[in-house]
């Protein structure tokens, strides 16, 4: 399989970028879902947000490094069946969901640095604290940060049934291409 993207389908680059950022997605919503309903005696009190905060951070490097990666190696032309309305709706819903999950990284970011406290990253480094004199900055952050969280999953959740949709029904290359096979 070829690094980057051809006309016909995902080169491995950009399928491991997509797997893996989803992968991370639906894990850290299920472990934030998690670590909010831990008491105070929880031995996973602190390990659990520090966890969701490193994979987070590193999912944020993963995201900017998708970004480039989608000038440096394009994707696909849309099939030849889509019309205009689905041309525009993918893009917007692509638009949306690279959008999305900024947006909630941005809200967690806020949330963390509240107290003016950097964030470490596994133990390995820490990210600075540049924002923190916001009023109710970590209220207002934690609730955009839910709600976006939310909608991010349900969007991903709509991204998918699209894709079966194009596969089971319309019976296109929409899914096979990002399974790494030609249209």
């Amino acid at each position: 399989m070829q690094l980057r993207n051809s006309p016909s389908r995902y080169g491995v680059v950009s399928i491991i970028l997509h797997w893996g950022v989803a992968l991370a997605v639906f894990g850290l919503f299920g472990l934030g879902l998690w670590m909010v309903g831990l008491d105070y005696y929880s031995p996973w009190r602190k390990a659990g947000p520090d966890l969701h905060k490193s994979i987070g951070l590193v999912l944020l490097a993963v995201m900017l490094l998708r970004v480039v990666w989608r000038f440096i190696s394009p994707p696909p032309p849309a099939p030849a069946n889509h019309g205009a309305a689905t041309r525009l709706a993918a893009k917007l819903g692509h638009l949306a969901l690279y959008l999305g999950l900024f947006a909630v990284m941005a809200a967690g970011y806020l949330i963390s640095t509240a107290d003016g406290v950097g964030i470490p990253v596994f133990g390995l480094f820490e990210v600075p604290a540049l924002v923190s004199d916001l009023p109710d900055q970590a209220d207002v952050a934690g609730v955009i940060h839910l709600w976006l969280a939310w909608g991010l999953v349900i969007f991903a959740v709509l991204h998918g049934l699209a894709a079966l949709k194009h596969h089971f029904i319309d019976r296109d290359a929409t899914l096979t291409r990002m399974l790494g096979r030609k249209a």
